[in-house]
């Protein structure tokens, strides 16, 4: 990383790690440069974009190692990190998630700074900077969306709920695409606005946006990258490449996601792929009634998800899916596991792990779903609930499935102590039928019989919880995502 953005958190204060709350971050002061002598330098853009990047990619790190603890995804099988995620205990008073909208905050402060004053001063600055700036300040304005039941979007100001967020983010988006200049730029534009648009259970404008997405391109991968020689790290490799965080069982064969080759080795995190454009545009086909359509969508997604990379020949064998910690997970390939109780156990779930075994995993998106599961669903709920389990296994360690399981994070005690409108959201928003005191993550496992089985399916409960305002959200006509 560049040594001045190391010490800009200092250089702006109020500019670029103001929160958009009362939550102030650190502050770290150097005394060598002002904002008059940084903003007059040569290619202070560059240098400004450069940190908000690194930024970014930590932001979305943070993220994934909090919110996919409170989903299904992954348990904390040991004492770092919560302990009351997992259940999932979301209090207002938590630091991790003040933790959260401050990274929110901070990211969308920084891309104004560079869009309202930085780039004032640099007559160097480009189309290119001005596209990631505006497509960062967007993705804040997602997350918040996402995530969250409500955030500020100025210092000191009132909360906008969710579906304000995400309105926000469309905007946004809307000016990024405007300094556009290649195919794959677009495709993540797009790609983005489908999002929203699915979140806010827009049905033909997801569609829409998910076909220009794919037009522009049919493979495309937007990650975010970091840099382990300057310490820029992915906080969620360190958690499932070592032994802390265990995938729930039927996930096994996609753990680790992110791996360590060479010690400073750290792995980026996709933000945007062509995968989510065919996973939208299914569920919206279905939603309209078009099965067969969707099932098309299906059947390019496996496509494409074949044609991904797989790191070879890994050698995980000291995750040994126990190695003291709270739970015995299954660690042999011959481990048969079923979803729920009511469910049919299968095979090729989990590899093994233990010498001299390698495994391969996939490095971008992987699933477990055949064409032949794909053809073989015989009604709409069926094909609903694969459509999820290949959401869940496709957006794996990319902190994508707490926002599908319809839970939302309140909003900060700090900011509540200062903001009486934030008391409306002072409590988190999680569904009646999400299992709570890690009910989520909890299984059963014979290890004579080889036999894995987990307490609740929770694709199945979101298929048939799907006309609640929570969850699936292109199969209700209204939401309370942000209430």
């Amino acid at each position: 990383m560049n040594k001045f953005i190391t010490h800009s958190t200092g250089l702006a204060l109020t500019f670029i790690l103001a929160s958009c709350s009362l939550i102030e971050p650190t502050e770290v002061e150097n005394p060598n440069v002002g904002e008059g002598t940084y903003l007059a330098s040569d290619r202070a853009m560059d240098i400004w974009v450069n940190g908000a990047e690194k930024a970014f990619a930590t932001t979305i790190a943070k993220f994934c190692l909090h919110t996919e603890i409170i989903s299904d995804n992954y348990f904390n099988n040991y004492t770092r990190e919560s302990k009351v995620f997992d259940k999932p205990e979301l209090k207002n008073t938590d630091p991790d998630i003040a933790d959260l909208q401050r990274l929110v905050a901070n990211l969308r402060e920084s891309a104004d700074y560079g869009i309202n004053t930085v780039s004032q001063h640099d007559q160097h600055t480009t189309a290119e900077h001005l596209f990631k700036l505006h497509t960062m300040k967007a993705y804040a304005f997602l997350l918040a969306g996402e995530n969250f039941r409500a955030l500020p979007t100025t210092v000191g100001g009132n909360p906008l709920p969710a579906n304000e967020q995400l309105q926000l983010a469309k905007t946004t988006l809307d000016k990024a695409l405007t300094y556009a200049t290649n195919n794959h730029e677009k495709a993540l534009i797009h790609t983005l606005k489908a999002r929203v648009y699915y979140v806010m259970g827009k049905a033909q404008n997801a569609i829409d946006e998910s076909k220009l997405a794919l037009q522009n391109s049919n493979d495309f991968i937007e990650q975010v990258t970091f840099d382990g020689k300057n310490n820029v790290t992915n906080s969620m490799q360190d958690v499932i490449w070592k032994t802390m965080y265990q995938p729930l069982p039927r996930l096994d064969f996609l753990d680790p996601k992110y791996f360590q080759l060479k010690a400073t080795d750290e792995c980026p995190i996709s933000i945007a792929k062509a995968e989510e454009n065919y996973l939208i545009l299914a569920e919206a086909y279905l939603s309209q009634g078009q099965s067969q359509q969707a099932k098309k969508e299906l059947n390019q997604l496996l496509q494409l998800v074949a044609k991904r990379p797989v790191q070879q020949q890994l050698n995980d064998q000291l995750e040994g899916r126990y190695n003291g910690g709270f739970k015995h997970y299954p660690d042999a390939a011959d481990y048969r596991v079923a979803a729920s109780p009511k469910d049919p156990f299968r095979s090729g779930l989990v590899l093994n792990r233990k010498s001299p075994h390698l495994i391969q995993v996939p490095t971008v998106s992987g699933t477990s779903v055949t064409a032949e599961m794909i053809d073989e669903c015989k009604d709409n709920d069926a094909l609903l609930e694969l459509i999820y389990l290949m959401r869940q296994e496709i957006f794996l360690a990319e902190g994508r499935r707490m926002s599908d399981l319809g839970i939302r994070l309140p909003i900060s005690d700090v900011e509540i102590a200062h903001t009486p409108a934030a008391k409306t959201y002072a409590e988190p928003l999680i569904p009646k039928f999400i299992p709570l005191e890690q009910g989520m993550d909890n299984f059963d496992i014979d290890t004579e019989k080889r036999l894995v089985t987990i307490h609740y399916n929770m694709n199945h409960l979101i298929v048939i919880n799907k006309n609640r305002p929570e969850v699936a959200p292109l199969f209700t006509t209204s939401s309370s995502k942000g209430k």
